[in-house]
């Protein structure tokens, strides 16, 4: 009969002690690591998990992406529409934003009933874009008081494993680069027609815009969630991380590191003056970081668009309004 050896036996019930002990006292398991400068993940305490993004996710979106932090993915995807704009923004589109959890997201977010962190970070999103001044509605306007665009963006939570708002945020900010509005023209009956390249010279009687654009996103929003724990800072945390110390904290900034917003939902801990200002540095940091991610993607894709062109030249561009 074989015997499992001593060493891979000792080895192995350790093993389920210190998970047991984990288990059993997750506190206590955390400030010993803390006390060392370590997490259970191997990070050190003030450091993001590996972070990553990736354009065009879903082929059907006028604009997607797909953002991961750690083990947390957010997949957003935004789809176009023309709506009659309202009668006090006449020239100004409208940006609509949704944040969902569906079930396989998490262990604690049960089919059919929604999460209940959903309805949170949906509100923090639409809050944070409005308020950085990301996008100039007016961008969205086709035909004054007639036409304009509405844009649907949301945000899926595919892995909910701490730090949701950072990781949405970041998805959404990402689909924004990636959005191209299609190109739209006013028909005969005054109506406005999406443009393919082959009919726009039958379609076209007035071009609202000609050709694929791009939105100017000015003043991006970038955020860095931290635990504040006695007088530790640990920064993105993870979900368990999250539900044993329950000080959160979420700073907010610009790409040129101008505060947005400071968004702290409770928990036990006051904030003091030099724990928000440590937090403000670590998202200065972290800001750059997610800035230099984002450009890499960016010029990827302009990269691939560049190429795609040489292959295929539109004959829109030749169209002459009478």
């Amino acid at each position: 009969m074989g015997m499992i050896p001593n060493a891979a036996s000792d080895d192995l019930s350790s093993e389920m002690e210190v998970d047991a002990f984990r288990r059993l006292f997750p506190l206590r398991f955390f400030e010993r690591h803390l006390a060392e400068s370590i997490r259970p993940d191997g990070r050190p305490l003030r450091k993001a998990r590996e972070t990553s993004v990736f354009f065009g996710a879903v082929a059907s979106a006028n604009g997607s992406a797909l953002a991961k932090i750690g083990s947390t993915t957010m997949l957003a995807a935004i789809k176009m529409e023309v709506m009659t704009p309202s009668l006090e923004s006449p020239d100004e589109g409208c940006l609509a934003i949704d944040f969902h959890m569906p079930p396989i997201c998490s262990p604690i977010v049960r089919p059919g009933r929604p999460a209940e962190a959903a309805p949170v970070v949906s509100k923090q999103l639409s809050d944070t874009i409005a308020s950085s001044g990301l996008i100039n509605l007016k961008e969205l306007s086709l035909v004054s008081g007639k036409a304009a665009w509405m844009a649907y963006l949301d945000v899926y939570c595919l892995d909910a494993d701490g730090a949701l708002f950072d990781a949405a945020l970041l998805s959404a900010v990402a689909a924004l680069s990636h959005l191209q509005i299609p190109a739209v023209a006013m028909n005969d009956d005054g109506k406005i027609v999406l443009m393919s390249e082959e009919d726009g010279q039958r379609q076209a009687q007035e071009q609202v815009n000609k050709e694929k654009r791009k939105l100017t996103l000015k003043s991006i929003p970038f955020s860095l969630t931290c635990i504040l724990h006695k007088n530790y800072i640990l920064a993105d945390p993870t979900a368990e991380e999250e539900s044993i110390m329950e000080t959160l904290m979420t700073i907010v900034l610009d790409s040129s590191g101008q505060l947005i917003s400071l968004y702290k939902p409770g928990g036990p801990v006051l904030a003091h003056t030099s724990a928000i200002q440590d937090c403000v540095a670590l998202t200065r940091q972290r800001v750059k970081e997610l800035k230099s991610i984002l450009d890499e993607q960016s010029s990827v894709m302009e990269k691939e668009e560049e190429e795609g062109e040489k292959k295929y030249t539109t004959t829109s561009t030749e169209i002459v309004v009478a």
